[in-house]
Formats: C-alpha cells, structure tokens, sequence
C-alpha cells in the first residue's frame, strides 16, 4: 500500500459568502466520504483562508524573505487536505473523486517514500 495526499482546492471567495445551510451542506459532505473512506484515512485537515498564510523565500543572495500571503496568487487556493492509504493510483484516484470540492477540484500526489 502506498499513501497518498488528496490536496483540495477551491474558490475562497465561495466559502466566505456560504451561509450557514451552504457551509452545512459542505461539511455534512466531508462526515460523509470521512465515513464511506475510513479504511483509508490516515488524516486529513482544513485550512485557513490563504490571507493567513505567511510565504518564506530566499531572494538572490540567499537572504530569507518572509511575507505575508499565499507562496503564488491563483484563483483557487489550496482549502485542506486528505492523507490516505491506497494499493494504487488508480484506487487513490478512485477516493479523491469523492471528495466534496463544489468550487474547485482536488490533486492526488504519491507521498515519497526515502529508503
């Protein structure tokens, strides 16, 4: 079995202005597959909006540069993530489609593995 990385994206801007029934509907989704998918869960989180976040470069002489923001401004930013568990790419591609992303669509990266 291999893992996994089920990254979510989305349109922020959709969640913000969600009102409560909207912001119900989406998190009674994620119980759901949470449910449907325990057996290959390993974790999984939502995030802040990305105006929380905080982006460490270094310019061209080597010097750290913090700032805040996003580390690239898209229309769809990263929301949350799944960890999980499959034999495949085929069967994590299998999971990762049922994952609720009604504003954007999701990216399944094979964890690496160092021997």
């Amino acid at each position: 079995m291999s893992e996994y990385l089920v990254l979510i994206y989305g349109d922020e801007s959709a969640m913000a202005n969600a009102d409560e029934a909207d912001f119900k509907k989406m998190m009674d989704a994620h119980a759901e597959f949470g449910q449907r998918n325990s057996s290959a869960l390993r974790g999984g989180n939502a995030l802040h909006p990305s105006a929380s976040s905080t982006s460490l470069r270094h310019d061209a002489t080597g010097k750290l540069v913090v700032t805040d923001g996003a580390f690239a401004e898209t229309k769809e930013a990263l929301g949350g993530y799944y960890l999980i568990e499959a034999a495949d790419l085929d069967e994590a591609i299998a999971i990762a489609a049922q994952v609720p992303a009604p504003s954007g669509g999701v990216e399944v990266r094979p964890i690496m593995v160092f021997d």
